[in-house]
């Protein structure tokens, strides 16, 4: 059986945008992308664009309430002009896919943070896809950690929270 790595060796195989088979887009982070929020940045990889912005709440989800544990979340939507075709807005009838992207996001997320240390408050991570052209979600994924150390980071110069809260990194491509 040969190897796929030498099936590709022999082949001359050219993307569209001119990379390598094996060859990522190139990714930039563009961190306090906007003013308003504690955490933002847009997150280019080739071309696909996503603006993550991360915002405190005080309190948390009903079902977590007086545990003292803290809640990371999620939303995700693609803008109607993202695409070559405009696609509507979501409200009320939010897509399957969309949702699946925000759970796997805020489980991301989840993973990493010390929700103790984070106290009874509730971070929502926002990506919304300004430009798609594949990778959306890990892109999303990538901008959400970025976003979200910023806000904790500005939380603890501000003397909310003791120090990060949290344990790991997360980041994400696709193949």
């Amino acid at each position: 059986m040969v190897a796929i790595k030498d099936m590709l060796d022999r082949q001359t195989v050219i993307r569209a945008d001119g990379r390598k088979v094996d060859e990522l887009r190139p990714v930039r982070i563009t961190r306090h992308f906007t003013d308003v929020p504690e955490g933002s940045v847009l997150v280019e990889c080739g071309n696909t664009r996503v603006m993550c912005t991360a915002t405190f709440t005080a309190g948390v989800p009903r079902w977590r309430k007086d545990s003292g544990l803290g809640w990371v979340t999620a939303e995700y939507a693609m803008l109607p002009a993202s695409t070559g075709k405009r696609c509507k807005r979501e409200h009320a009838n939010r897509k399957g896919r969309s949702m699946e992207i925000e759970r796997l996001i805020g489980r991301s997320l989840r993973t990493v943070v010390n929700m103790k240390a984070l106290g009874e408050y509730t971070v929502t991570v926002d990506c919304d896809v300004i430009q798609a052209d594949g990778g959306t979600r890990t892109a999303s994924i990538t901008g959400a950690w970025v976003a979200l150390h910023d806000a904790l980071a500005m939380w603890v110069e501000a003397g909310k929270l003791e120090r990060i809260p949290l344990t790991g990194q997360v980041a994400a491509i696709s193949m």
